[in-house]
């Protein structure tokens, strides 16, 4: 069974840094697609960003262009969402999701894998 962890997080003041790391373990094959979505109190869960490892194309939402980045790291199976110019907006639980099958990567999608989740909490 693959299991996401999910690390970084934290809380921040509006504008600050923060980074989140996922890496995968226990899969046979490398996942096509690895990225975060995120959910905020009271709001509908949503996408945030994706990286398609196979091609190095990332998907990201309107509201963190220009802020975030995603990029896979050394270790296999492993993503990082570097976050900048945070806002209070982008608080909420941050979840990391992976898929070893599907053949494009955009939010429409389902993935397979999701983690627990993390917190990020930014103040104005």
């Amino acid at each position: 069974q693959v299991q996401l962890k999910e690390s970084g997080g934290g809380s921040v003041q509006a504008g600050g840094t923060l980074a989140l790391s996922c890496s995968a373990s226990g899969n046979h094959f490398s996942n096509n697609c690895m990225g975060w979505f995120r959910q905020a109190p009271g709001k509908e869960r949503e996408g945030v960003a994706v990286l398609d490892t196979r091609t190095g194309r990332t998907y990201l939402s309107d509201f963190v262009k220009g802020r975030f980045i995603i990029s896979q790291e050394r270790a296999k199976d492993s993503v990082k969402l570097l976050m900048n110019s945070l806002r209070p907006e982008d608080t909420g639980m941050y979840y990391c999701v992976a898929d070893p099958l599907l053949s494009s990567c955009d939010f429409a999608h389902t993935f397979d894998f999701w983690g627990q989740g993390i917190q990020v909490t930014v103040s104005s």
